[in-house]
């Protein structure tokens, strides 16, 4: 006999009359007949319950509003005299006028943030960096203006270290790119510090920019409020006027903007000014009242 055995010679160990629907078959897929599961009826109780707290989603989407009705409201002159009150035996160029606008928005709305040229300097003593070769014309036209810090290289370096001693920072579109690689977005943007295009802090005029800079000051909506230093307190009342009336024109101006565009509303509410060390005092939008002591009394020298 040939030792070799033709594959045909093997037979299975199995009958092969076997039927294929004796087979069992076992599957880890649902049932397509699988009978659905009866859901639990509510309960009125229940029903009313998760109505209730449907509504209470809806009705929170805005800030929740005072009732102005049972607050005071000051004259500018009025709350000037009460501040002076509350900060008096201070240095007058230490503490500032600060001044809180409540908008009516949405919790997830778009913000407001922005800076503005005041038409009296609040911060005499803004720091202001520009990122930009310091050979270069930018860079030596940013030294002329009055920047404090400019550099490309050698400053990333510095900035990396943690030491920021600048309240401004002012640089090219050209260099954005490489700001962005060198990591620094992530150690600026949390300061509020980081060039953007609509600040006004990327730009290829950086001696303008720097100038600017130098009196002005930046503002930002968070939770529906918007907080802003408006004048020192040797102020005249009418200096301080003068730029709450600029402050709260670009304001109104931008909270319009967006209504207009995104189909949002967004408008002003309360005003509210304050001080250092004081309380704060809502407005009317009058300058003085009939009770007013006089404006020159409000000035410190």
């Amino acid at each position: 006999m040939n030792p070799i055995r033709s594959f045909h010679s093997f037979r299975p160990a199995f009958k092969t009359s076997t039927s294929i629907s004796s087979i069992r078959t076992i599957t880890t897929s649902p049932s397509l007949y699988a009978a659905a599961k009866p859901q639990r009826q509510l309960s009125s109780k229940e029903k009313d319950a998760k109505a209730k707290a449907k509504r209470k989603r809806k009705k929170h989407t805005m800030y929740k509003m005072p009732d102005l009705k049972e607050l005071k409201m000051f004259s500018l002159c009025d709350a000037m005299q009460y501040i002076r009150a509350c900060e008096v035996g201070r240095d007058s160029s230490i503490p500032k006028y600060d001044l809180a606008v409540r908008l009516k928005t949405k919790k997830d709305g778009p913000v407001l943030r922005n800076q503005i040229r005041l038409p009296h300097s609040v911060k005499t003593d803004i720091k202001v960096c520009v990122l930009v070769p310091p050979n270069s014309k930018e860079g030596k036209a940013a030294l002329e203006a009055g920047a404090t810090l400019v550099g490309d290289q050698e400053v990333f370096d510095i900035i990396k270290t943690g030491k920021i001693d600048f309240d401004r920072c002012i640089t090219t579109p050209q260099m954005l790119p490489t700001i962005q690689k060198a990591g620094l977005p992530r150690i600026l943007g949390p300061r509020g510090l980081m060039p953007s295009v609509k600040l006004g802090t990327v730009t290829d005029n950086v001696a303008v920019s720097v100038r600017n800079m130098m009196g002005g000051s930046t503002y930002r909506e968070r939770q529906g409020v918007i907080r802003m230093a408006v004048g020192q307190l040797g102020f005249t009342p009418e200096m301080l006027r003068d730029n709450v009336k600029a402050f709260m024109t670009q304001v109104k101006k931008e909270a319009a903007t967006l209504t207009d565009t995104q189909n949002f509303v967004k408008e002003v509410f309360e005003v509210v000014l304050s001080s250092t060390n004081s309380p704060g005092f809502p407005l009317n939008g009058e300058f003085k009242s009939a009770n007013s002591v006089p404006t020159q009394q409000l000035a410190v020298n």
